[in-house]
């Protein structure tokens, strides 16, 4: 494979795991507006990642990226994720989006780095650090809003991330 192969192979899986992140977070987002749908900041959450997701849906279109085969799973189980979260109790829908955002801010920051110093895709690059302000913004207000104080928080919050690891690592190849 040459260096422009593996470049656009590289920014194909950017893409496809971005695109599934922001699919999984609005089935989230949905599944908690399902639990308690009057709660103007997760309306507020779920407005913006929506954009996010609509970005990325551009980019695969763009740059002819498939999306990943999982996305029929990460539909039920965001919406799942969500509205079990919500049920436990609001504080715990915040966790969840705490939990979900520490790792995707990670995520964000690593790809970040790589296009920095590797594969200069400028688009790519800008609409990642735009998107990880805004994830930082959604951990912010989910600490603002009592996440740390949900019932069980510790496990839950450790369940979460490491389904969302799992989520992106299986959807940057499938």
């Amino acid at each position: 494979m040459d260096k422009k192969e593996k470049h656009k192979e590289i920014i194909n899986e950017m893409i496809r795991v971005n695109q599934a992140g922001e699919f999984g977070a609005q089935k989230i987002y949905e599944g908690q507006l399902a639990v308690l749908p009057k709660d103007k900041t997760i309306k507020g959450m779920a407005k913006q990642e929506k954009i996010h997701l609509e970005e990325f849906n551009k980019l695969m279109i763009k740059n002819r990226v498939r999306p990943t085969a999982m996305s029929p799973i990460w539909a039920v189980g965001g919406f799942f994720l969500g509205a079990s979260s919500a049920l436990i109790g609001r504080d715990a829908a915040m966790a969840c989006t705490l939990a979900v955002e520490e790792v995707i801010d990670k995520h964000y920051e690593d790809q970040e780095k790589k296009l920095k110093k590797n594969v200069k895709d400028m688009e790519l690059l800008k609409l990642v650090k735009k998107f990880r302000n805004e994830e930082i913004e959604h951990k912010n207000i989910a600490i603002e809003n009592n996440a740390k104080n949900a019932r069980g928080y510790k496990l839950l919050s450790f369940g979460i991330r490491n389904i969302t690891r799992a989520a992106i690592k299986i959807s940057k190849k499938i």
